[in-house]
């Protein structure tokens, strides 16, 4: 009968393990996003720019979902991971993470506009009311060996496409940490 309390005891620290394993992927599963805003004016045309993306991500790397609306579906924007330096509009947000990702080989950016988007890797077009639904792929490390968090600030951005590349009124920054 000293078999069945080991065997008990085996059983509960299995439980144990796989309900901490549970745990962890639960946990790893379902970070946390943050919104960022932003009201523009263009045209004579307001828009209520809202940009949603994860507040952390894994140091390493990882695929995250990027949503945002309320965008001028005239003027296509660039969403990816860049150095950011002061508030949004201020300076434009870069260097970006896979830099132009023309051949859509990294995934670190995406090109959306309705002048285009959808005929290219990593593009798309606007949904209903300037939005859009994207997936990036974020790293803590930068080219150049710049790392975010340590050597730059960084933030998941939306910026005019390369179309108007200095009009700074459609940047919005979502601050990310990285674990």
């Amino acid at each position: 009968m000293r078999a069945l309390p080991s065997a008990r005891t085996a059983a509960r620290a299995a439980l144990a393990v796989a309900a901490s394993a549970a745990l962890t992927v639960g946990l790893a599963g379902s970070a946390s996003a943050a919104t960022s805003t932003r009201t523009v004016t263009d045209g004579g045309t307001t828009y209520n720019l809202s940009l949603t993306g994860p507040d952390t991500a894994a140091a390493a790397g990882q695929v995250v979902t990027v949503t945002g609306s309320g965008y001028n579906p005239g003027q296509g924007i660039y969403v990816g991971l860049c150095v950011v330096d002061g508030a949004p509009g201020a300076n434009k947000p870069t260097p970006c993470l896979g830099g132009q990702d023309e051949s859509g080989t990294t995934g670190a950016s995406h090109w959306v506009s309705n002048l285009g988007g959808g005929t290219l890797p990593n593009t798309s077009v606007f949904g209903p009311g300037g939005s859009f639904s994207v997936q990036i792929f974020v790293k803590a490390e930068l080219s150049g060996g710049q790392v975010c968090g340590e050597d730059v600030t960084c933030a998941v951005v939306t910026r005019a496409d390369h179309m108007d590349t200095n009009d700074r009124r459609y940047d919005v920054h979502v601050p990310i940490a990285f674990q």
